[in-house]
């Protein structure tokens, strides 16, 4: 595809999914941020992305949206309790054999989804979009509960994702998608400096003790 094909396409995209790709990079920059408002930005984006995706007939992409809209609650409602020192948000580390976990999780969840998808319904892309689907359902449950983890998970879905929707012709949504792995690659690097800064404050108050 040339650059034209790609800019005719861009401009071209619906105005909804021009909307819910401008909340999605506010919701990521505030989520960075350990922001609360992240989530009622986020439900915005979600309930848009429900549309676009059951127009272009990526199935797995709309049901994730659907549970999408009931986690921003969840995550909302979470973040509220998961305040620290300063009112700032407790970032917490996931145990390496829960890490394992969640990837088996996600790779054995994306063939059977795919597998579902690619056989009773016409989905296109089933398991690229199987997984983007519920690689993303692992990070979204890690991020509500505030897990360093989920950062490693939203690269993996980005790096997917882009290739997806660039073949599918979402171009907003694929440029989207692209400034979400660079911001996800910030985030890790942001919420890790910040657990390391709640560790050494926790020893300081340890020490004091």
């Amino acid at each position: 595809m040339d650059i034209q094909s790609f800019l005719v396409g861009f401009f071209g995209g619906s105005a909804i999914e021009i909307i819910a790709s401008l909340a999605g990079f506010i919701c990521v920059f505030l989520i960075i941020r350990r922001n609360i408002w992240c989530w009622p930005i986020g439900l915005v984006q979600v309930a848009l992305y429900m549309i676009v995706f059951y127009d272009a007939k990526l199935y797995s992409d709309f049901i994730l949206h659907g549970v999408y809209v009931a986690m921003q609650f969840y995550g909302w409602w979470y973040w509220l309790q998961g305040k620290g020192r300063d009112d700032d948000l407790v970032v917490l580390p996931t145990p390496p054999t829960m890490t394992l976990l969640w990837v088996a999780v996600a790779i054995i969840g994306s063939f059977g989804l795919g597998y579902v998808m690619s056989t009773y319904t016409d989905a296109s892309l089933p398991y690229p979009d199987a997984f983007t689907t519920v690689a993303s359902l692992v990070a979204q449950w890690l991020l509500s509960r505030r897990q360093l983890i989920n950062w490693g998970f939203w690269i993996a879905v980005d790096i997917v994702a882009i290739g997806v929707y660039w073949q599918k012709g979402l171009y907003p949504t694929t440029v989207l998608y692209a400034t979400f792995l660079v911001m996800a690659s910030a985030g890790l690097l942001v919420w890790l400096r910040r657990y390391q800064t709640q560790s050494l404050e926790m020893k300081a108050d340890y020490a004091k003790a």
